[in-house]
């Protein structure tokens, strides 16, 4: 472990909440963990009120000046949103660095990011949140180390946070995710070309979508029991009980209060999850807060990328880490699951791989449940045509007639329905 660090979360009395504080308190600790920081000590702390100068009541400060002091802490993270003035008055008073959430979740995208596209988005979201905090001084981009510099440590380099500079670098960034849009375009559209269905995991942070997507696909893309472990997209391919092929992406999560320097920063990303003909919501269903977890999640779908309509008509629930659950609550999730005809949630387990294969099937039929029935007529000897509709739809029945020519009931898709009437002309 690194800096030792205080963790403090300000529960603010609003009924409406759907965490605990102490689960919320639990969530910002493993955040600062998930960049080494040593959590010394960690508390929630109620707030009547809110201060303009230090967010906290001035007895909480004189209590946790003493704290900082004793327990030599470097780093004190806030699980909340502070202004310029508020982070440099706890800094004075605590004489130590103070970050928010949304700090310390740049801080750990900025360290994660390893492709070109994700370091390019951690560096646009990091300098949009800068940009509003220019009281304060910044890290410069030419780092020595991992992150941000939000949290600070050997090696970062403190310059002037200086408006134009960073309007300039925005600009380029902006340009330079323009054309890695433009990439990810051509890469659709050559996709589209010899058309997959793409099927893209989202979920909370850690709710075990590497894990799946490894089960799945029979990849091995790193996958720990950590908050954030994937940043950069992949994407693999998937067989599907019909014998149809699929394309997997596996995202990165999502979490409360994601700051909207991500979400906005990462949309050249998140267009995979736009793209898609179909969402898997991976849940940890194990977790005491699964069910404010999967309103995050659907929060940011619904609200940031506008998908309400895919979320509503074009998802199926993967509820992970089922083998974690008691007994009879893993029994009443099966039995649930088996009563319907037409399930909207799979328990699984990307671990053991149970309910795996009842998830391909639940996405086959999924992906299955838009796509049209049409008959039609070949010439036996037409093999490429055949073998275009055994390739990129169903074929459901096959009949030679005396005349020589063959009769299919087949299912396509919407897209290769399309394609197919462009293939054969009107009238098909």
């Amino acid at each position: 472990m690194g800096s030792h660090c205080l963790v403090v979360h300000p529960a603010t009395r609003d009924k409406g909440a759907p965490r605990a504080p102490d689960a919320r308190l639990a969530e910002a600790c493993g955040l600062a963990e998930a960049i080494r920081l040593r959590v010394c000590h960690a508390e929630a702390i109620p707030l009547a009120r809110i201060r303009p100068a230090t967010l906290l009541g001035s007895g909480a400060v004189d209590r946790l000046t003493s704290l900082v002091h004793d327990q030599s802490i470097d780093v004190a993270v806030i699980d909340g949103a502070l202004s310029p003035v508020q982070q440099r008055n706890l800094e004075k008073a605590w004489s130590c660095k103070v970050i928010d959430r949304t700090g310390l979740i740049l801080e750990i995208f900025g360290e994660r990011a390893r492709t070109r596209e994700g370091v390019l988005q951690v560096e646009l979201a990091a300098l949009t949140y800068a940009r509003s905090r220019l009281v304060r001084s910044w890290t410069h981009l030419e780092r020595q180390r991992g992150g941000l510099g939000f949290v600070g440590g050997p090696g970062e380099t403190q310059i002037e946070a200086d408006r134009r500079m960073i309007d300039e670098r925005i600009v380029r960034l902006k340009r330079d995710l323009e054309d890695v849009r433009r990439t990810r375009d051509l890469h659709r559209q050559a996709r589209r070309r010899v058309p997959h269905p793409v099927v893209a995991l989202v979920g909370y942070t850690n709710a075990g979508k590497s894990t799946l997507f490894n089960r799945l696909t029979r990849s091995d893309v790193h996958a720990e029991d950590r908050l954030f472990a994937t940043l950069d997209p992949t994407m693999r391919g998937l067989t599907l009980p019909s014998g149809r092929r699929a394309i997997l992406s596996d995202t990165v999560g999502f979490v409360s209060d994601l700051p909207h320097e991500l979400v906005a920063a990462f949309h050249a990303t998140l267009e995979e999850v736009r793209e898609a003909d179909l969402l898997v919501h991976v849940r940890d269903i194990a977790h005491p807060d699964t069910e404010a977890q999967k309103q995050d999640v659907v929060a940011v779908l619904k609200g940031e990328m506008d998908l309400e309509t895919a979320v509503e008509t074009r998802t199926v629930e993967a509820l992970n880490k089922a083998d974690l659950l008691a007994p009879e609550e893993a029994a009443t999730l099966a039995n649930r699951a088996a009563r319907a005809d037409d399930p909207p949630a799979v328990p699984v387990s990307a671990v053991s791989g149970e309910g795996c294969e009842a998830l391909r099937a639940r996405i086959d039929a999924a992906l299955s449940a838009a796509w049209e029935v049409i008959e039609t007529d070949l010439d036996a000897a037409d093999g490429r045509t055949l073998a275009w509709l055994h390739a990129h739809g169903e074929v459901l029945e096959r009949d030679r007639r005396d005349n020589g020519r063959m009769h299919l009931r087949v299912r396509l898709s919407p897209q290769n329905l399309g394609r197919y009437r462009l293939m054969r002309g009107p009238g098909t």
